[in-house]
């Protein structure tokens, strides 16, 4: 994949610096030249120390990313919100593993966005997924389709410019109807999930009251910070578990046998295209059957 971008007057002057700012860390620039890509200015190959001059034409071609034979092929369905050059947007249901792992190995939604590609003859295999979910959340997933975009995704995290909502039905109610939970996390040394604890690392969730019941609540839910189960893990610290959730003590007699969390929408400001773009999930129906 071919990537052109002119010099102004603003930008660094040498070829190193220029590119970081285009999102090709030294890294990666080194696995471009080892990995069968190039790297040109004004049609000549250069090192990276090259000094630039306004107006100069800057061609970077990334090397295509093969499949990795350890990883299978799963022909089941995925459901794709958005397709393009660089991104996949994908509304992933409850139940589905992303990633490879011990316990699956041949249907995850990895293997499933592989076959997806194969069938579409793309030259990059190799799904980066941006928006890791767990097994039991719905809704979007963000996937960088090569190793540039890969990078400007995890700029976009680090800058906190990839916005992610999520709705979630709690137990209880009296919840202030905008919450911010500050409470640090760590893993449970003594089993397989996360806990409150001093010494873990800081965790920001911020909440708004969408509906309400007797004994259970719809929230609309940000994170300022991405540990793993962070909403989870916030909501049952302040005696307000998701619905379904066992592993974090929630109610398993509510109408739902899974976690009540669901990744509702997905915006940031593409950087290959300059526009904003928004994507949105509804709610799956075991969700709405405990709300409606």
């Amino acid at each position: 994949m071919k990537f052109t971008w002119k010099k102004v007057a603003a930008d660094p002057e040498t070829l190193r610096k220029f590119l970081s700012v285009h999102g090709i860390s030294h890294r990666m620039y080194k696995r471009i030249k080892t990995g069968g890509g190039e790297v040109k200015i004004n049609g000549h190959q250069v090192g990276n120390a090259q000094p630039l001059r306004t107006g100069d034409e800057v061609v970077v071609n990334l090397p295509d990313e093969v499949s990795d034979p350890n990883v299978a092929v799963s022909n089941q369905p995925i459901e794709v919100v958005y397709e393009d050059d660089h991104w996949l947007v994908v509304d992933k249901p409850a139940g589905l593993t992303v990633v490879p792992g011990p316990s699956n190995h041949d249907d995850t939604l990895v293997n499933r966005i592989k076959y997806h590609w194969v069938q579409e003859h793309a030259r990059n295999l190799v799904p980066h997924i941006i928006t890791r979910l767990d097994r039991f959340t719905s809704g979007l997933v963000l996937v960088a389709k090569h190793q540039l975009a890969n990078s400007l995704a995890n700029d976009m995290l680090a800058a906190k410019t990839l916005h992610k909502n999520y709705l979630a039905v709690v137990a209880g109610s009296g919840l202030t109807q905008h919450g911010f939970i500050d409470r640090p996390i760590a893993k449970d040394p003594d089993g397989f999930g996360q806990i409150i604890a001093a010494d873990g690392k800081s965790a920001q969730t911020e909440y708004w009251v969408k509906r309400e019941f007797r004994d259970r609540t719809v929230v609309e839910v940000i994170l300022h910070t991405g540990r793993t189960h962070q909403i989870r893990v916030h909501f049952a610290s302040i005696g307000h578990p998701l619905l379904g959730d066992a592993l974090y003590h929630g109610p398993l007699n509510l109408g739902i046998d899974r976690q009540a969390l669901h990744a509702a929408s997905l915006a940031f400001n593409d950087p290959f295209s300059k526009q904003l773009f928004k994507f949105t999930s509804p709610l799956p129906q075991d969700i709405l059957s405990i709300i409606d």
